[in-house]
């Protein structure tokens, strides 16, 4: 390397070889054979140094949070007999939307109903005696004790009346709530027991969707934030929706935090159980942003080179806060509008003055990193840092 800088006469030989447009292209200070070297790179005879800068800008050191989520009914009720018997009746078909108290199903009720009549019968004796007790009473002709008596009897009928209308009612299956009816499977003659699952029913109106974050973003999510819900099945497909709850802890097992976001189900087409993309937006202090190739290292960890207003170098150390696709976030002592430079840095030395060849756009300030899959450390430095 040190012939093709100060042995201008190597340059046919290291041409021929094939290494000279390389170490040009590295940067390095190689001067043309003509001795013309003010378009190649630093200039050694008190001449500054040329070099392409930016512009810092600052952006949002934020990004956006991406989970898989698996989505819920908003509600959605597992229907069942509270008893054993026959079924007798099925009155409703799978797929039918049916609304809050429609009977699904009915059960063999026939000694119900004659317990029934038979505790209505019971009770309308009851009252005619105690009646006549009452009369009785009224002329002074019934003791108390017959009084007692004829209340108390009264009382049990009542009781045996209730006990049967609610024998018979256990024989008939209603929605708890309004929604969709699963398949059933199923048939009127069929014996059931009380565990014996009848059928599903399920109010998808909207969905709720699960999804797992690490804890590092406790504080980070809150209750009514916005979401993008993304089914895998239908890449092309984006759905609004809010973050609906927060568990109270997060599981000691995976050191996830668990969240549930809801989104409408406009003409119900999505199904509880579908696999979601979720993406969120979150929030992040401002921090400069530089252009990767402005990065230095040396013993003392990373830096860039910083522009005065006289064009003259000092060196800015600076933590790696996130990087980007062609732009790094960094803690330093570096505002808008500061410059850096960009290329030609291999000569400088802290107070150099330079020549700015080139300014270059500042690198983009996009927030889109998918930070849930991508962790977002405080510093970030290379396995071995090289030796300047």
């Amino acid at each position: 390397m040190g012939w093709a800088v100060f042995l201008p006469s190597s340059h046919p030989v290291l041409d021929r070889v094939g290494l000279l447009a390389p170490m040009r292209a590295a940067g390095l200070p190689i001067p043309d054979a003509n001795g013309d070297n003010a378009a190649r790179g630093p200039q050694f005879q008190g001449g500054a140094t040329r070099v392409i800068a930016q512009e810092v800008v600052t952006a949002s050191a934020g990004g956006r949070l991406v989970a898989i989520g698996t989505a819920q009914a908003l509600r959605s009720v597992t229907l069942s007999s509270e008893v054993a018997g026959t079924l007798e009746e099925v009155t409703v078909s799978s797929g039918e939307w049916v609304e809050q108290g429609t009977v699904i199903a009915q059960l063999n009720s026939d000694v119900q109903q004659l317990a029934l009549a038979r505790a209505e019968l019971g009770l309308r004796d009851t009252e005619a005696r105690a009646a006549r007790v009452a009369q009785l009473r009224d002329s002074g002709s019934a003791t108390q004790v017959q009084i007692d008596d004829a209340e108390l009897a009264l009382s049990r009928a009542q009781l045996d009346l209730r006990d049967a209308q609610l024998e018979l009612s256990r024989r008939r299956i209603t929605a708890p709530v309004s929604g969709w009816i699963g398949l059933i499977s199923l048939e009127a003659g069929n014996q059931v027991t009380p565990n014996t699952e009848l059928v599903r029913l399920d109010d998808r109106s909207q969905l709720l969707v699960n999804f797992d974050v690490p804890e590092r973003f406790v504080g980070l999510v809150n209750v009514g934030d916005e979401l993008d819900a993304n089914p895998l099945s239908r890449p092309n497909e984006v759905l609004n929706g809010r973050v609906r709850a927060i568990d109270a802890r997060v599981d000691q097992g995976n050191r996830t935090l668990r969240i549930q976001g809801e989104i409408d189900n406009d003409g119900d087409r999505l199904r509880p159980g579908m696999a979601f993309r979720i993406t969120m937006p979150l929030p992040g202090e401002y921090h400069p942003v530089v252009d990767p190739l402005a990065i230095q290292w040396d013993r003392g960890g990373a830096f860039v080179w910083a522009l005065d207003s006289e064009n003259r170098v000092s060196r800015k150390g600076i933590d790696i806060i996130q990087r980007r696709d062609d732009a790094v976030l960094v803690r330093a002592d570096l505002d808008d509008g500061d410059r850096i430079v960009l290329e030609g840095v291999q000569n400088l030395r802290p107070g150099a003055e330079v020549d700015i060849a080139e300014m270059r756009a500042a690198p983009a300030t996009s927030t889109d990193t998918d930070i849930a899959q991508t962790p977002l450390q405080d510093a970030e430095q290379p396995d071995n840092p090289p030796d300047i």
